[in-house]
């Protein structure tokens, strides 16, 4: 796969721009946890983790443009990275374009063929 964990992230915001759900789910691992922007349920297996992206991809004009300067990596040990970071989601909700301005991060390791190991992404709340 790829040598440094934000070639990762890259693949994955291609895909998800290019509406590859076979890309998106070839990145990650049979045992991953998905924590989702846009569900309040936990995804845990492959089926269900199919069952997301294809509702997402189904999305009129779905994009994610990643804040490449607010991306935080760690090196936990070994080929293991956890990423940190800010994207924006787009998509049309009733024929208009809206943004979701969303946080993620995801635990990756680098010596499997399928590195995402757990991703959360959750819409950046309002200030109090």
């Amino acid at each position: 796969m790829s040598k440094r964990p934000e070639e990762i992230l890259e693949a994955w915001v291609s895909a998800i721009n290019s509406g590859d759900v076979d890309g998106v789910l070839a990145m990650y691992d049979e045992g991953s946890v998905l924590i989702p922007t846009f569900s309040n349920k936990m995804i845990n297996t492959p089926a269900l983790l199919r069952e997301y992206f294809e509702k997402l991809a189904a999305r009129e004009r779905l994009s994610v443009s990643l804040h490449r300067k607010k991306v935080i990596v760690q090196h936990i040990r070994g080929e293991v990275y956890s990423m940190s970071g800010l994207y924006c989601w787009q998509f049309d909700v009733d024929d208009e374009l809206l943004s979701f301005e969303a946080r993620f991060s995801y635990v990756v390791d680098m010596a499997l063929p399928a590195p995402i190991l757990h991703h959360h992404s959750s819409q950046i709340p309002r200030m109090l």
